[in-house]
């Protein structure tokens, strides 16, 4: 992977986001050259501020959902490889404004489509959408890539029509222009430097930080749980193939944990608690809140049959890292220098 990314012209959207911060530090440690675009950080505690992520890629800021802008910044850069991460990344906030959801998430997509239509120089773009772009029927199985498209919620839904704008569009256009055209859909990541609200452990470590006891919605929900690293790592191959044969690899890839590694929320709870030490512990919040589906699993026998990708940490693994991190950050540690700690320890790694 090292020697395909030297050099390589990388536009990254969302690079302000958690994930996108990951992912820029990632690839100017292979050796690609970055450009990022995003809205710039809405919060004075982030990941893209405190690790100084600006100082690893050119930083734009601007909306996806402004063509001209986003147009001129992908074209004037003429990168070969795009993964677009921008997006209004959580469920409940989605129900407050689905406006701002669906034309970020539709219309954002669209606008990325058009613009690659018209830069000769792209030959792969991974378009990361998410594992609830299906259509949840709370099942004990892993959804895979042909099953139904679906979304109860605004944001699943918005996810959903990304998806199939994706496959629209590489039908269309792409197909037959050598420019290798995937989406990918990732589980519940977690990972040290994410203090986004309505999420299951920056809402713990947020309460245990604070000396509190921590508060959880849904005990029993069991989700997708992974290191954000793993994902990352994903997406990064699925790239590297697209580029290299674009009419293999197209399409919909699944990435997340192997099915002993599924655990629900309470689980999780108390593995960051016991992690964190001093007594942590938690209760769970009666508060009525909107749907959210009890059981999520994502099948990854595509991407480990076809990609040879399979995840690398434990829950538990990604659990401590995660933890850790915020531990050493909370202790003084350079957040720069842990993230790329972790990174140099993932990509050494060889357990499942």
């Amino acid at each position: 992977m090292c020697n395909f990314w030297k050099n390589k012209k990388v536009f990254l959207t969302g690079h302000t986001g958690f994930k996108g911060s990951w992912l820029a530090l990632w690839l100017r440690r292979l050796g690609a050259e970055v450009y990022g675009y995003s809205l710039a950080p809405e919060t004075k505690q982030n990941l893209f501020t405190l690790a100084r992520i600006e100082s690893v890629l050119h930083s734009d800021f601007g909306d996806i959902r402004d063509f001209e802008k986003f147009y001129s910044a992908v074209t004037s850069f003429g990168p070969e490889i795009i993964f677009h991460l921008a997006a209004q990344p959580l469920v409940r906030p989605s129900y407050s404004d689905p406006l701002l959801t669906y034309s970020t998430n539709v219309l954002g997509t669209v606008n990325l489509m058009e613009i690659v239509r018209q830069c000769d120089s792209v030959r792969a773009v991974v378009n990361v959408t998410t594992d609830k772009c299906y259509e949840n029927k709370d099942s004990l199985w892993g959804y895979r890539e042909c099953d139904p498209i679906g979304g109860h919620d605004p944001y699943s839904a918005s996810k959903g029509c990304a998806e199939l704008i994706t496959i629209s569009y590489n039908r269309s256009f792409f197909e037959h222009a050598h420019v290798g055209l995937a989406s990918a859909r990732a589980g519940n990541v977690i990972g040290g430097g994410d203090w986004s609200q309505e999420r299951l452990l920056p809402d713990i470590l947020k309460y245990l930080t604070d000396g509190k006891l921590a508060k959880i919605r849904n005990p029993h929900a069991i989700r997708p749980w992974q290191h954000v690293l793993e994902p990352l790592s994903g997406y990064l191959l699925l790239a590297q193939r697209l580029y290299q044969r674009p009419n293999k690899y197209f399409g919909g890839w699944n990435f997340g944990p192997v099915e002993h590694y599924y655990r629900n929320a309470g689980w999780v709870a108390d593995a960051v608690c016991s992690q964190w030490g001093g007594g942590a512990s938690w209760i769970v919040e009666n508060s009525v809140g909107p749907h959210e589906a009890k059981s999520l699993k994502l099948d990854i026998s595509k991407a480990s049959t076809v990609l040879k990708w399979l995840p690398k940490w434990s829950v538990e693994t990604a659990i401590a890292k995660t933890v850790d991190w915020h531990k050493l950050y909370l202790a003084g540690e350079d957040p720069n220098s842990v993230m790329h700690r972790q990174i140099e320890e993932y990509s050494l790694d060889v357990s499942t």
